[in-house]
């Protein structure tokens, strides 16, 4: 049950990317639920380009074999406090969640599924944090390898764009600054040092 109850600037504002994890299991209702609020997320023709392949609790172990076999190499040779350290990054997070997106041939609506598939992953988070768990939004190479792939579930034609890692945490984040709005933003007919549109035209 979700006792906090943070604003939207506040979730924003305050969120951060969580890469030490204290190994506390997710509750599965709880992610549940975050990713049915999170299907609110803007979507073209509400073609709600997605699908997750998601674990959390037993099917955890199965996973980090996975992850072990495919992001460590020679792992065999490895000794077993070696090991136990470079898996940390795999066995702290308390759930995953891999995004999967349609690959359309068409580079309009692939490009729009893209972006409205982040925005659901941004939404993930923000309700996430809401409960106070964290998360982690990667995109390591081997995302793309035919065999984790084939070992995930991902089809012909579609593509993982996300390993999200949720979980809970100890320490936060010190927030780095962001760029500010006159830092950005360009007013429309407007140039460096109010140079107008028709000065660069003439």
């Amino acid at each position: 049950m979700n006792e906090q109850s943070l604003s939207v600037r506040e979730a924003i504002v305050g969120r951060r990317s969580i890469k030490k994890f204290n190994g506390q299991p997710v509750d599965r209702e709880d992610l549940l639920n975050i990713i049915d609020d999170a299907v609110w997320a803007p979507n073209h023709k509400n073609r709600e380009p997605w699908r997750l392949v998601v674990a959390c609790g037993k099917e955890l172990f199965q996973l980090h074999d996975l992850l072990r076999d495919t992001a460590i190499p020679r792992w065999q040779d490895l000794s077993a406090e070696v090991l136990e350290k470079q898996m940390q990054k795999f066995t702290t997070p308390g759930a995953f969640v891999f995004v999967i997106v349609p690959e359309d041939v068409r580079q309009k609506q692939r490009l729009e599924d893209y972006a409205a598939a982040s925005t659901f992953i941004h939404n993930i988070q923000l309700l996430a944090w809401d409960y106070g768990i964290g998360s982690c939004w990667k995109t390591p190479e081997y995302l793309d390898a035919p065999a984790f792939r084939e070992a995930i579930g991902a089809k012909p034609g579609e593509r993982i764009i996300s390993m999200l890692q949720l979980g809970y945490f100890d320490e936060l984040p010190k927030g780095k600054e962001r760029k500010k709005s006159d830092e950005i933003v360009t007013i429309f007919g407007q140039k460096e040092e109010n140079e107008t549109l028709e000065d660069v035209i003439e």
